[in-house]
């Protein structure tokens, strides 16, 4: 019998993905390998945009508080018609919020992708490699064998149980492996401008993020934290990227807004914004993630939360497939399975923005203009209702539940007379939550212990191996009885698995989850 490889999952690419699974990995004590070409973070800002599920996954990673302090959160993005009118609002739900954290926020990537990484590099079970490159992978039935270039040029060969390639949206490992995307058809030029506002100008600029759905230069206009603003402008046809990329054009198309003499230039790069998600996820046991595996128009600033997404649901299947030995092909399969159409779900909503952002006829513009402002629903919208929910996969079959396979909310609870958020007192494993029914007898269950589950009562008598806890606000309360349920068992990525209402349900539930996850 083969001896198993030294190293359970290399990573190829260390920016907030790569960064951000490794700290999972490493977290659950899995021997993880961190591979990144550059020895330095890069210093200017890509991503813009956070939010409430990536602020969990922070927080379960211990790393909220060192990440709050570069990021500032947003309430509604405005949209602007043809003649400067308002004609959407993407609002967020007022406090308190479903998730434990506000739900949308603007953020400075560098100091964040240094938090990640040097995260990653305190956790014992990671080893991090800065200024090294895979040159090469091949695979068999049991393991990668990666090809890892040091910094000085020599060559080693590392082999590890899984791979995965967190190496961006031009992955050299996915083409390596032949892996095409589908298209879903979205591709417009764009010309991306960061810049350092002078303190005295930022007041005569919009307080909040605005969309100009003009057709002469539809533009994107982003409040992020600090005197940092970004504007994001289409090109028109015409137009050439090395064109619209010169100072002088640059500072051009932002007069309306700032001037040499009011802000300072910090970054500029032209982008086509594409909608694209890979035909596969994994080959064997090479999977893709993040940027590799799907790239989505920035419209509902969901790019880097999409694979924030992967990540979460990625690591806790891997652990089980390397602690438990679940079935490899059956979980990565669901990984496919999951986020696959999750991801054409949030990467369509994007599309449909960007399609009413990015209309150049001033005929349709002013129908789409007239046809919004006469929808009976108003021009406010909730944002987080555009973000789909899991519809398979890892998701009980005998519950017809519509909460089956939605986020599970996290209230600020009282524990011990301390107040604090759900996932501090569970955490981000399988849990299994009650109201009013007994699952005392779920203590010590063969079942519970395997999956690492914890158990916790709303309300209840404290009881032996069950977390009493009394709820803040009423978050969780109207969670239930909106889906007239007292019984839910939640997975590690916090998407509830199934509901019912007694102690039999639970007991069937753990049955049910059991049997799909260890049954080959």
């Amino acid at each position: 019998m083969a001896s198993k490889p030294a190293i359970d999952v290399a990573i190829i690419g260390l920016g907030p993905v790569g960064a951000t699974l490794a700290n999972l990995l490493g977290q659950r004590g899995i021997r993880t390998l961190a591979i990144e070409r550059d020895r330095e973070v890069f210093s200017r800002p890509r991503a813009v945009s956070l939010d409430h599920e990536a602020m969990r996954t922070f927080q379960h990673l211990g790393l909220a508080g060192r990440v709050l302090p570069h990021t500032t959160t947003f309430d509604r993005t405005i949209y602007r018609g043809l003649d400067g009118k308002i004609i959407i609002k993407l609002i967020t739900q007022p406090p308190p919020y479903a998730l434990g954290w506000p739900p949308n926020y603007l953020f400075s990537q560098p100091p964040v992708d240094q938090i990640l990484r040097d995260a990653a590099n305190e956790r014992t079970s990671v080893e991090v490699r800065l200024g090294s490159e895979v040159t090469d992978i091949h695979q068999n039935a049991g393991s990668v064998t990666l090809t890892v270039r040091a910094p000085d040029g020599t060559k080693e060969d590392i082999q590890a149980s899984f791979l995965v390639a967190c190496d961006g949206g031009t992955s050299p490992i996915r083409r390596q492996l032949g892996i095409g995307f589908d298209d879903l058809e979205f591709d417009e030029p764009w010309l991306v401008v960061d810049a350092v506002v002078d303190q005295a100008h930022l007041s005569k600029l919009p307080p909040t993020n605005v969309q100009y759905c003009d057709p002469s230069r539809p533009t994107t206009y982003v409040v992020c934290p600090g005197r940092h603003r970004r504007w994001e402008l289409m090109l028109l046809p015409g137009e050439t990227p090395e064109q619209m990329n010169q100072e002088t054009q640059i500072w051009n198309v932002l007069s309306r807004w700032i001037t040499p003499d009011t802000a300072t230039l910090w970054r500029s790069s032209t982008y086509r914004f594409h909608a694209l998600v890979a035909k596969q996820w994994h080959q064997g046991r090479i999977i893709l993630a993040g940027d590799a595996a799907h790239m989505t128009p920035p419209f509902l600033g969901q790019g880097m939360c999409q694979g924030l997404r992967d990540t979460m649901n990625l690591a806790w299947k891997l652990d089980l497939i390397l602690r438990e030995n679940a079935p490899a092909d059956m979980l990565l399969a669901t990984y496919t399975d999951e986020r696959t159409p999750h991801v054409r779900g949030t990467t369509q909503a994007a599309n449909n923005l960007g399609r009413l952002i990015c209309e150049l006829d001033p005929a349709k513009a002013a129908l789409r203009d007239a046809e919004l402002l006469a929808d009976p629903r108003g021009v406010e919208r909730v944002r987080q209702n555009l973000i789909p929910d899991l519809t398979s996969g890892i998701l009980s079959r005998r519950d017809r539940n519509r909460a089956v396979g939605s986020i599970f909310p996290q209230p600020r609870v009282r524990h011990q007379g301390r107040e604090t958020l759900l996932d501090d007192l569970t955490g981000s494993t399988f849990r299994v939550i009650t109201r009013g029914v007994d699952i005392t007898a779920l203590a010590g269950d063969p079942r519970v212990n395997r999956l690492g589950a914890k158990l916790a009562t709303i309300g209840s008598p404290p009881a032996a191996g069950v977390i009493q806890i009394d709820e803040c606000d009423s978050v969780l309360r109207d969670w239930l009885d909106h889906h007239q349920a007292a019984v839910v068992l939640v997975r590690p990525d916090h998407y509830a698995f199934g509901t019912g209402s007694t102690a039999a349900d639970a007991d069937a539930l753990l049955d049910e989850l059991t049997a799909m996850l260890f049954t080959p």
